[in-house]
């Protein structure tokens, strides 16, 4: 397949100088490496659940060490690999500049790869920090809040060099630029060094919701502005929606973390304004789902057509459910069943995977053609992994939101923890086989790119 090359009258440089496709490629091969190692870790989890671990009595092997492999692999493993390759394909084709330099980009994608590496080691050694989503050993972090500055520097130097006007996916960009560092800075150092007891929990709080909202957020929105309008060939619904999306998220997200610690001794003012945020949060997020259905009204049928697209926008309803979801979760009244239940756990797996995790995958089905230079084996392989991907996530998530309200209701009884264990069991049991058929869509996407790099290249 034919890539596009820039026309002179735009640009001094041709697609090929502008897009390094190769290292593109490298950030896809390692972000399904720790995809793949992050759904083994939460199968062996699953089955800690149903009391069949494999691996019983085994230090190295404890589920609770592999939980945090487990998230730790999604969240920078998978998400971050994943949108740092496609940052490679849209900044320099968004602002007709090539990186900073590209011996800097592959400094920063084997760096990333040996901290994500250590990470997992330190963890399964016992070494992780007490802080969720911040369990990356001490000796990490300097190492990870450079690589995040030094992305920052690489993707901001060519938006910095632009003319004219910017386009809504770089004011994303550039604000997850900003926004990354010092959340993760906030979260890894100030618990560690600074603050302890209750303020270190409200640090900790601000930290677990930014990481989503600051950094994962950003990234996947503007990626949507800019791969959507492309794909469905129509510009986005609505600019004024799109500002009101952004200025919402700037504005209200970073005030929501506080509701991860309802009923704690911080200050209620603080819980009230996280649960007031939270639930703005939602109405910002309806204007920007408004904003890109809008875009394809009158052609539903392209959402069936268009595989990318319907990955695209199956994220979206999620988005909008998770955030729905969200609005209701964090209220006093709802926090005294779900808080500690496995609610919170279908919640996450609904936003991480079945929001993120789709649209890079969407992202993946997109570029790879145009980077392997040839169409994609098995279109039946393809919509294996979307369907089993999709059904199983969305049967996860229920199963577990459900189990969360039984096991609140359980607890509100004071009925005896055994009692809300045992009756978790067939649901976990679901939960594990969720997770089988979302694993099995992984392996039929895997031996589609295997069947693809074995074809033929097309002919430009």
């Amino acid at each position: 397949m034919a890539t596009l090359t820039i026309p002179k009258t735009q640009s001094v440089y041709t697609h090929e100088e502008l897009v390094d496709e190769k290292i593109i490629k490298w950030y896809f091969a390692a972000a399904l490496t720790f995809l793949t190692t992050s759904m083994l870790a939460g199968l062996l989890v699953s089955l800690q659940l149903i009391r069949h671990n494999p691996f019983a009595g085994i230090e190295l092997f404890s589920p609770g060490r592999w939980r945090m492999v487990h998230t730790n692999a999604v969240a920078y493993g998978f998400l971050a690999n994943g949108f740092l390759g496609c940052l490679h394909w849209a900044i320099p084709r968004l602002t007709l500049q090539p990186v900073l330099d590209r011996r800097l980009s592959w400094f920063i994608f084997v760096a990333w790869q040996a901290v994500v590496g250590a990470t997992a080691a330190g963890i399964l050694l016992g070494e992780a920090q007490g802080l969720e989503w911040g369990e990356t050993p001490v000796w990490v972090d300097p190492v990870a809040q450079l690589g995040v500055m030094l992305v920052a520097l690489n993707f901001g130097t060519p938006i910095a060099r632009m003319k004219g006007s910017m386009y809504v996916s770089l004011w994303y960009f550039m604000a997850a630029f900003i926004w990354t560092p010092l959340t993760y800075a906030m979260g890894n150092f100030i618990p560690e060094y600074f603050v302890s007891g209750t303020s270190a929990g409200a640090v900790g709080g601000l930290f677990i919701h930014d990481l989503v909202g600051l950094f994962v957020t950003p990234l996947g929105w503007g990626l949507m502005y800019y791969f959507v309008p492309i794909l469905i060939k129509k510009p986005i619904w609505s600019h004024g929606l799109s500002l009101v999306g952004f200025w919402g998220l700037a504005f209200f997200y970073p005030l929501q973390g506080i509701h991860h610690f309802l009923y704690t001794p911080i200050p209620m003012f603080l819980q009230y304004g996280a649960v007031v945020s939270t639930i703005a949060v939602e109405l910002v997020v309806t204007t920007v789902i408004i904003n890109f259905f809008g875009s394809i009204w009158g052609n539903w049928s392209i959402v069936r057509t268009n595989l990318p697209v319907r990955y695209f926008y199956t994220g979206m309803v999620f988005y909008f459910l998770t955030c729905l979801q969200c609005s209701f979760q964090v209220t006093l009244t709802f926090q005294k069943i779900i808080h500690f239940s496995d609610w919170v756990v279908g919640h996450a797996h609904m936003v991480m995977f079945g929001v993120f995790s789709m649209w890079i995958m969407g992202m993946m089905i997109y570029l790879f053609p145009r980077l392997l230079k040839r169409e994609w084996a098995s279109q039946s392989l393809l919509e294996w992994h979307f369907w089993l991907s999709t059904v199983g996530l969305a049967v996860m998530a229920g199963d577990l939101i459900l189990l969360g309200l039984f096991q609140g209701w359980s607890w509100a009884a004071l009925e005896p923890w055994d009692a809300s264990t045992e009756f978790s069991v067939p649901f976990w049991a679901i939960r594990a086989i969720a997770g089988l058929a979302m694993f099995g869509g992984l392996i039929a996407l895997l031996a589609n790119i295997f069947k693809t790099l074995k074809a033929v290249p097309a002919k430009a």
